[in-house]
């Protein structure tokens, strides 16, 4: 969903959380995280005023009312274009970071696709798990491509990688069940 939008407008949220327990704390900054909110300072919390962000931004205000927190919200835009272009590039950077340890994890399981091969373990435990990683992997690409507004420019490169790692899957489910049906591999 890429706004190239000059004005796009912002939520602000200020929030303001009770010191003890700490969890209620931990909850409001994961579901923040979560969401793609941009962290500008303690309790304090941007994002763009789209719609993939008020599911999240939603929870965030529900569990800080629940620990007895307060929240407010404000819309904002920035004084004028440098303000807007640098809370674009604080995002950006943002969903850049995410989009990189994406493609760090789609490495990962494509090594370790390359060990189980190597290392022949072809059964269907091991095949079960491979793909419930790269249904991890899918789950993941989908929820930052709906957070990066702007288009960070890793998301094409994690597009083509989590291409290649269904790939792999695929190779190494061929050749889990080739070893379980005694096929005789294809060079």
């Amino acid at each position: 969903m890429l706004n190239t939008e000059p004005g796009i407008r912002w939520l602000i949220l200020l929030i303001k959380l009770p010191a003890e327990p700490s969890r209620h704390r931990v909850a409001v900054w994961r579901e923040l995280r979560k969401t793609g909110a941009l962290s500008l300072g303690q309790g304090v919390w941007a994002v763009p005023e789209v719609p993939a962000f008020a599911h999240g931004i939603a929870q965030a205000i529900t569990l800080t009312e629940q620990a007895g927190g307060r929240t407010v919200t404000l819309n904002a835009a920035g004084r004028g274009p440098e303000d807007a272009a640098r809370l674009r590039d604080l995002f950006t950077a943002a969903r850049s970071a995410d989009w990189t340890e994406f493609l760090a994890d789609c490495g990962k399981f494509e090594e370790e696709l390359a060990k189980e091969i190597r290392t022949a373990k072809f059964t269907l435990a091991e095949l079960e798990e491979e793909e419930q990683s790269l249904e991890r992997l899918r789950r993941w690409h989908r929820d930052l491509t709906a957070r990066d507004v702007f288009g960070a420019p890793e998301a094409a490169e994690a597009g083509k990688r989590l291409k290649e790692c269904t790939a792999a899957c695929e190779e190494y489910a061929v050749r889990v069940f080739a070893a379980l049906h005694q096929i005789p591999e294809q060079p």
